[in-house]
Parts: C-alpha cells; sequence; structure tokens
C-alpha cells in the first residue's frame, strides 16, 4: 500500500475536482443510474478521470465522493479528519441546523471515544452464542424454503427466499414470532428503499417517507422495549437494558436508536447480498459447478459474493478539518461519501476486478467498512449468507432466471425487489 493520499491542509493543492473528462457529469443522487446497473461505468470513469469528485447534485448540496481503494480505506481509518457523528446516509438527518439526531447514541454515528464505549455496549447481541441461535433459525427457515421451491417449481428470490435470512435472525435476536419478524423486515426494506415507489405505500416527499418509515421502526422497537422493561431476558432488548456506559444504564433512546441499526444492518447486509450472489452464480454457471463439486470453497465465495455485491454502496462522513485527498482540499464541515461499490472493484486493488471469481484471494474487500467502523455484524452476516447457499448446494436445484431481475432504486443499498427463478436442470 503507498502512502495514504489524504495529506495535510498545508501542502499544495488543485482547485475543486472537475467532473470526468468523458461523457458528461455523474451524478450519484441519481437512482435511475443504479436500477439501471450504469453504475459501475460512472465509477470506472470517475475512479480513472475525477477520484476525488465534487457530485453537483441536483438538490443543491454538493458533497464529496472518493472512488478509489486506496482514498476510501484512508478515509475509513482517519477518525482526526472524517467524522462519523453526521449519519451513514446522505440526507437521513431531520435535526435542524445540521448534524445527526443519533449522533453519539447509534454506533454507526459515533467517534472514538464514543464510539468504543457504544462498540463494547453492542458486542453481546453479536457474541459466539447469538450468532449460533441466528444460524440455527436461518437454517430452519431457508431449508423448508428450498423444499418450496422444489414443490413449486421455484419461487422470487428478493421476496420468498432472501428475506428469510433477516426474518431468522431478528426472531432469534428480539425473541419475536415469525410474522412480527417479517413486519420488521417490511418496515427496514421501507427505510432503505424510500426512493423505490415499490417498497412503500407511503406518500409525501422522499424526506417525508423516509421520516415515517424510521418513525415506524421506532414505534415498533419502543412497544417491545416498554414489554420487555420489567423482564428482561437473553434478547437484545434484554442485553441492552442491562447494559451500562460509564455506569449509566443505556435510556430508552440509545436503546431503540441501536435495536434499529441492527434491524437495518441485517436486512441490508443478508438479504440483499443473498439475492446478488444468487444473480452472480446464474450468471457465471461455471462458478457454480466449481462451488459444488468444492463444498470447501463456500467461505471464500461468501467473500466474493459481498464484494461483487457491494450492498452497503457507500457510508457518509464530514470532513472535520480541512484535508487534501490527491492534491485536492476538501473544507472542514464538506460532507465526503466513501464508495465501497467503487473502491470493490479498483483494479489497482483487485486484479480483473469485473471477474465474479468465488477463488480469488487476496479479496480485502470493504463492504464491511473498515477498522473500528467494521461492521460489528460481519460474522453473523456471513453466517446467514452461508446457511441460504448451503441450503440451495444441499437441495440440489437447478435454477434458472424466469424472468427480467428488478434492481431497487437507491444509491445507498444494492439489491433486487424482484429475482425469479424456476427449478431446472
Amino acid at each position: 500500500m503507498n502512502r495514504s493520499p489524504v495529506t495535510s491542509a498545508a501542502d499544495p493543492v488543485l482547485p475543486a475536482a472537475a467532473g470526468p473528462a468523458s461523457g458528461g457529469v455523474i451524478d450519484l443522487t441519481d437512482v435511475e443510474m443504479f436500477a439501471a446497473n450504469r453504475h459501475h461505468e460512472a465509477f470506472r470513469r470517475l475512479r480513472e478521470e475525477s477520484p476525488v469528485y465534487l457530485n453537483p447534485s441536483a438538490d443543491g448540496t454538493p458533497f464529496w465522493a472518493l472512488t478509489r481503494y486506496e482514498d476510501v480505506l484512508a478515509a475509513y481509518r482517519d477518525h482526526d479528519a472524517f467524522s462519523s457523528a453526521h449519519g451513514a446516509i446522505l440526507g437521513g438527518s431531520f435535526r435542524a441546523g445540521g448534524g445527526d439526531t443519533a449522533s453519539g447514541d447509534m454506533l454507526v454515528a459515533s467517534d472514538p471515544p464514543r464510539h468504543r464505549m457504544l462498540r463494547k455496549v453492542m458486542h453481546p447481541p453479536f457474541n459466539s452464542a447469538m450468532v449460533d441461535r441466528v444460524t440455527a433459525q436461518v437454517r430452519t427457515l431457508v431449508r423448508d424454503a428450498v423444499d418450496a421451491m422444489h414443490r413449486d417449481g421455484g419461487c422470487d428470490i428478493a421476496l420468498d427466499f432472501a428475506p428469510l435470512l433477516p426474518v431468522g435472525a431478528l426472531m432469534a435476536m428480539f425473541g419475536v414470532g415469525r410474522d412480527d419478524a417479517r413486519h420488521i423486515v417490511g418496515l427496514t426494506r421501507e427505510m432503505v428503499g424510500y426512493r423505490d415507489a415499490t417498497l412503500s405505500d407511503l406518500v409525501g416527499d422522499e424526506r417525508t417517507r423516509l421520516a415515517h418509515a424510521q418513525s415506524a421502526i421506532f414505534e415498533y422497537f419502543a412497544d417491545l422495549l416498554e414489554e420487555r422493561r420489567d423482564a428482561a431476558g437473553d434478547d437484545v432488548i434484554g442485553m441492552l437494558l442491562r447494559s451500562e456506559i460509564n455506569g449509566e444504564p443505556l435510556d430508552d433512546t440509545q436503546i431503540l436508536y441501536n435495536c434499529m441499526n441492527i434491524a437495518v444492518g441485517g436486512n441490508e447486509t443478508s438479504s440483499y447480498t443473498t439475492c446478488s450472489g444468487i444473480l452472480a452464480f446464474l450468471e457465471n454457471p461455471g462458478e457454480w459447478r466449481r462451488l459444488a463439486a468444492g463444498r470447501e470453497l463456500l467461505s471464500s465465495a461468501i467473500e466474493e459474493i459481498l464484494r461483487w455485491s457491494s450492498t452497503n454502496a457507500y457510508v457518509q462522513r464530514v470532513a472535520v478539518r480541512d484535508v487534501v485527498v490527491r492534491q485536492t482540499r476538501i473544507a472542514a464541515g464538506d460532507v465526503v461519501t466513501l464508495w465501497n461499490v467503487s473502491a470493490n472493484r479498483d483494479p489497482d486493488q483487485f486484479d480483473a476486478p469485473e471477474r465474479f471469481d468465488i477463488t480469488r484471494a487476496p479479496n480485502r474487500h470493504l463492504s464491511f467498512g473498515s477498522g473500528i467502523h467494521r461492521c460489528i455484524g460481519a460474522p453473523t452476516g456471513n453466517a446467514e449468507i452461508a446457511e441460504a447457499f448451503g441450503a440451495l448446494l444441499d437441495g440440489g436445484l437447478g435454477l434458472r432466471l424466469a424472468g427480467e431481475p428488478v434492481r431497487l432504486h437507491s444509491n445507498f443499498i444494492l439489491g433486487f425487489t424482484s429475482l425469479p427463478v424456476e427449478v431446472g436442470d
């Protein structure tokens, strides 16, 4: 790895980066570009021509986009220069005057030293015993689903199979029934897909729909918290009710924010990644045959699925001070986005990144972030995905596409709202 491209603001700098020299302006808030699967070409242009890119944004709020692996990795790890306290998603905050309502209370919206305290609190919900419970619940659901695929001759992976991963995880982690878990998944999908009309019956502009979706999730967990308050068990809410920071118990707001963090994070990393992985195998049947012939490749296959899908396309940061990246000055207070989806296909880091290769090594993708902000639920997500593909392998299903895949209209979460398959030879 070369020297970090993040340098002192006293270093010589060039004017703000212009857009790519070829093909016109790129707007990374254009969800149609992502839904049409044109974003990989856009990121290729940005990496080559404008790796530190000032996105113009139609709404008049420009932001910086880092698209090369080296730059994204450096920004993840430089907490002195780039703050996480303003939330992970562009436009996701509703606090007047800037900032984020969850700042310092939700793990993903915190900086050191507060982040270290919250991460310690959030370890018990992701301990090995909980991962085992999640794995067992997901295994039951996905194997039943594979049996149903046999009976019915196929299914829609995005609706009938992949959502069972977060459903099983929520059942195990929060001690709720299958119907309640499906309800939570529906709410989180409305939140992450608030720009996709097919996922929400909510009315109003995008920010209003996002606010309503977030409120519905809070209301559900607030009711569950009240129900469990006097009889805290070994579920996530019970663990958080018994947790302390500096000798003080968590307040309700902190518990609710982190319950939402778990619910949303579990949905985006497991369900959508599984959809993308299944499509990758359908488009690269030779890789599926390799995996079926050598189950020991499942672990490396999952890492390649994570790189390939890059479900969490970006995270937001805010510059704490003036910094320079590749001779471009980013001013204190500027919004900066770290594009995992672009970094994960950077040819400077990955050989032939456009090739889906289940034996790729090394495979240091950034799909779970890096450093202290590496996703705390990564082992749980990996276990869920392993159960999904293990069930498909054990079921001996020969799947083929039965219709056109439909991608989610989002630039934050990359996935599918429909992936119809049928059982073939």
